[in-house]
């Protein structure tokens, strides 16, 4: 009977340990995707206000340059039937 008990606690000794690695090693992947997620969260920031501020040049840059009238559909008719006058 002790033989089984000293058997069972080295088992679950063993156990124990491995347990223990994997636990250790899964804190190490944790760390590397937070680490990683920080990384791509900061890159997205960046890329946002880079976004952001382009959008923001060429609002400022369509304001300073007059539109071009668009010529409606009469328009267009009117100028093809001058031609053929």
């Amino acid at each position: 009977m002790q033989e089984k008990l000293q058997q069972r606690l080295q088992s679950l000794k063993s156990e124990y340990e491995a347990g223990q690695k994997v636990l250790t090693e899964l804190e190490a992947k944790q760390t590397n995707v937070r680490d990683t997620l920080l990384r791509i969260s900061g890159a997205i920031q960046v890329l946002e206000e880079t976004l952001s501020e382009v959008n923001e040049s060429d609002l400022a840059e369509n304001d300073a340059v007059p539109a071009e009238p668009v010529d409606t559909e009469a328009e267009v008719v009117r100028q093809f039937s001058k031609l053929d006058d």
